[in-house]
């Protein structure tokens, strides 16, 4: 069959698919199983394909008809202009966590430019946040802690692909994970859980079916990882230190008034590109040490 042909066959599959881009899902997922470009198959209609390639192609456009996320078909999703590596067992990464990610590298670079700077991330799942800061930061020493092994799995995975040796992955219930190390972090950085347990049947298929719930349930208001990870985050940023984190569109200022009332100062609310609030950052007043102790 030509390429042109099951390009067709596979966008008749799913053009009726909610949240779905018909052409250019069957164009990328052609392209991925005939490990080349989407502009080779722009170009090279009339190619045949073989017939293994063929039967393997339809089968995962019917997957995908059925509601199955497509980022999961490919293993692939780029964030921050790098392409992690993905599966089922990990959230997969949005744009709009790329916002948190510019702030802090942002901020690395007026506040530390290429002194060592110690960051946590808390909830890894397949390393957006923690692996985007080390790759664009070597000055950044990371640590990553995710309560579940598939995150950790993944992770280690996108470490090796980006060839990173400035980021350390630990297992455990978020603070709980690095306890051990006796070590006092210039910025934490997490995007927690945040849909309210009774809104997670209400969220698209793709994702209500098929991504983790745990990296989704936040508890009955959605802010029970806001409350420990602020209350706890305090025993391990320097003072002055950055808390940052990933919301839903409206608790901006339920977990602005969360960090206020623990003692955070410069509490910012920051939008993303539909103006809907999808970060809150703070300085955290009561740390230990002062944040240009790098030890």
């Amino acid at each position: 069959m030509e390429i042109n042909q099951l390009l067709k066959k596979g966008v008749d599959l799913i053009k009726d698919r909610e949240y779905s881009n018909p052409v250019l899902e069957a164009t990328l997922l052609l392209a991925e199983l005939l490990n080349v470009d989407k502009i080779y198959i722009y170009t090279h209609g009339r190619d045949k394909v073989i017939e293994p390639i063929v039967d393997k192609f339809l089968e995962l456009m019917k997957k995908r008809a059925s509601g199955y996320p497509f980022q999961y078909l490919i293993n692939k999703k780029e964030f921050m202009g790098l392409d992690f590596y993905i599966e089922e067992g990990v959230l997969i990464p949005r744009s709009d966590t790329e916002i948190l990610v510019e702030y802090v590298l942002e901020y690395i670079d007026n506040k530390y430019k290429d002194k060592p700077v110690n960051i946590l991330d808390l909830g890894i799942g397949s390393g957006a946040i923690a692996l985007s800061i080390a790759y664009y930061k070597r000055n950044a020493i990371v640590y990553g802690v995710d309560i579940y092994d598939t995150p950790l799995k993944v992770s280690r995975i996108n470490k090796e692909r980006f060839k990173l040796s400035n980021i350390n992955l630990f297992k455990g219930d978020l603070f709980q994970g690095i306890c051990g190390l006796n070590r006092k972090f210039h910025i934490i950085t997490s995007n927690p859980p945040y849909i309210p347990k009774k809104d997670i049947t209400t969220l698209q298929k793709e994702v209500k079916d098929h991504e983790p719930k745990e990296a989704l349930d936040g508890g009955e208001d959605g802010l029970k990882f806001y409350k420990r990870i602020i209350h706890e985050s305090k025993n391990y940023l320097m003072k002055n230190g950055l808390l940052i984190f990933e919301i839903g569109y409206d608790q901006g200022k339920q977990v602005a008034n969360m960090m206020m009332n623990e003692n955070f100062k410069n509490v910012q609310i920051l939008q993303d590109l539909q103006g809907l609030d999808r970060v809150v950052l703070g300085i955290n007043g009561k740390g230990v040490g002062i944040d240009n102790d790098f030890n």
